[in-house]
């Protein structure tokens, strides 16, 4: 199996503790004057200081009580977290391993007036991101302004109407709260290798920081900034996403949820730490820009309209923040008992808000473990799949170039799925009557018009939504590509490494193991309609959907 690489090898990723020290010992060459000098010692102290590898988290029971009765006080009580933890960045111990530099420049040149920049991507949100914090510790130490920009491009893989309106959404706030704080903002239209540097020059920026993502498109685009940067200019990327950063955790593809585990969970008192405030930044001008206009922003898009905006999720943090204050004071408790039964109202409903940085998986974490003394059971099973299960996924895609291809299984299961190639399927459904939901079986049915509606599904009937795609598709290889793509374009949180992986899972046994063989799926684990029969009650979840039997139709 041919792992994925990130980079040309002079980037490489695992340059590890000493790329991440001589990023943070990054300094302006000013030595003309005083205090110019007394700021360069001062960085220069900071970075090699002890503190920043010895900051201990606190143990669940030594984390506050829990002091908020409504949403406006669970906001309040996240930033008081937050300050509690430090005034701001500079004050705090930012682990060094976080970060990595990309670029060959490692100083940040004299004259920069623009100061520093985050390329923002995958985590579209001001609090809780190591990557703007990281930008701003940087600006700080080198007294200069702060900005951050996006840069949208009018289309991007399957990504629909509702995608795009939800990601631009949450935008919004970002900017608003970025101007709050006298951060710049700015919405690039088009793609970054070609923006970005420009950008840069016009600006006459010094250093860039960019968010990481593990698929290969946003690899791409990080590597094409690479080279497109001016030569004195330091990219360096922070991994926001994470809570134990991708490069620390493992530096191999991890073969399941077992042998990766033990690997984030020995590392979870260093990283799961309270996060310091993004505070309102001393220099420059960022209240004073141009507002964004969202509506041409919009207008340029070329993607899909047929798929419209959802009305039960509201972008952006803020309402990612109530999402995760209404789970945790009302759902958690039922979340270990009933998270496999569709019709309970036990999940987190958060996916949309992770996929899109809204939100921070470590926020979440955090929040969940305040309850750990009166739902122990359901907040450590949700830490096992916001943490351990999203985190492996991140693995396998980053360090697995096939990660939508049946040639990123494992060997067993691409071997059983080829001895069963020709088992006949009866029927055998084309990709309009799947999208249609038009199949003899009224759950599966049920299930789509759910997504198609709502831009969500159940994660036990994604499961089997799955692995009926598989039995009813005339080859592995076809399942596997109307199964992402029907979940790209309908739900909220598709082209996502844990959308690959779910539908690896299920098609190809990915994480999984051998189980006995049968038609079609050979080794591949099975679901069927009575097993969830027993799981939940399929009735009445058909009658909340409106799915219907449909018989086949003879060409």
């Amino acid at each position: 199996m041919q792992v994925g690489r990130f980079l040309a090898n002079k980037f490489v990723l695992f340059g590890g503790f000493r790329s991440a020290l001589k990023l943070l010992q990054m300094k302006r060459t000013k030595t003309r004057s005083a205090a110019g000098a007394g700021k360069k010692k001062l960085i220069k102290d900071e970075s090699s200081s002890d503190d920043e590898e010895t900051v201990q988290v606190q143990s669940p029971t030594e984390k506050s009580k829990l002091s908020y009765k409504n949403f406006e006080q669970f906001i309040s009580h996240m930033q008081e977290q937050r300050i509690a933890s430090a005034s701001n960045v500079h004050e705090f111990a930012f682990r060094k391993r976080r970060v990595h530099v990309l670029s060959n420049a490692a100083d940040v040149k004299e004259q920069c007036k623009g100061g520093v920049v985050y390329w923002m991507s995958r985590d579209a949100r001001v609090q809780d991101n190591w990557a703007l914090l990281f930008a701003q510790r940087l600006a700080l130490k080198l007294e200069l302004p702060l900005s951050v920009v996006f840069c949208l491009v009018p289309k991007f893989l399957n990504a629909t109407l509702r995608h795009y309106m939800f990601m631009l959404g949450g935008l919004q706030e970002v900017e608003q709260q970025c101007r709050d704080l006298n951060i710049s903002f700015q919405l690039l239209l088009g793609p970054a290798v070609e923006r970005l540097p420009a950008f840069v020059v016009a600006e006459e920026i010094g250093a860039v920081v960019c968010d990481f993502a593990p698929l290969r498109l946003p690899r791409q685009w990080v590597t094409d900034v690479v080279k497109a940067l001016p030569r004195n200019v330091p990219l360096t990327q922070v991994d926001a996403h994470n809570i134990v950063p991708l490069w620390v955790t493992s530096e191999k593809q991890e073969y399941a949820a077992r042998t990766i585990r033990n690997k984030i969970n020995s590392k979870l008192s260093e990283y799961l730490t309270e996060f310091p405030p993004v505070i309102k930044h001393p220099h420059g001008n960022g209240q004073k820009d141009k507002p964004v206009d969202w509506a041409a922003a919009e207008a340029l898009l070329t993607c899909d309209r047929s798929v419209d905006v959802v009305d039960w999720a509201k972008p952006g943090y803020t309402a990612g923040s109530r999402q995760l204050y209404e789970f945790c004071t009302r759902r958690l408790r039922y979340f270990d008992e009933k998270r496999n039964d569709p019709t309970a109202d036990a999940l987190s409903g958060l996916s949309p808000w992770l996929h899109f940085g809204q939100i921070s998986a470590q926020r979440c974490a955090l929040e969940v473990q305040r309850y750990t003394s009166m739902h122990k059971a359901s907040a450590d099973a949700f830490c096992e799949e916001a943490i351990v299960r999203r985190e492996l996924a991140d693995n396998f895609c980053y360090y697995n170039e096939h990660y939508d291809s049946l040639k990123g299984l494992h060997d067993w299961a691409y071997q059983t799925l080829q001895e069963h190639r020709t088992d006949e399927r009866n029927p055998c459904y084309s990709l309009e009557e799947l999208e249609q939901s038009r199949t003899y079986d009224d759950l599966w049915n049920s299930a789509q018009l759910q997504l198609v509606k709502e831009g969500k599904m159940h994660g036990f009937l994604r499961m089997y939504w799955a692995k009926k795609i598989l039995e009813w598709t005339a080859t592995p290889e076809l399942a596997l590509e109307y199964c992402i793509l029907l979940n790209d374009k309908y739900s909220l949180d598709g082209r996502d490494p844990n959308g690959y992986v779910g539908c690896m899972w299920s098609i190809g046994g990915l994480h999984d193991q051998g189980w006995r063989e049968r038609a079609i799926f050979g080794k591949i684990r099975f679901m069927n309609y009575q097993g969830c029969k027993r799981k939940f009650d399929v009735n009445a979840y058909v009658m909340r959907w409106g799915g219907k039997v449909h018989k086949k139709q003879e060409k």
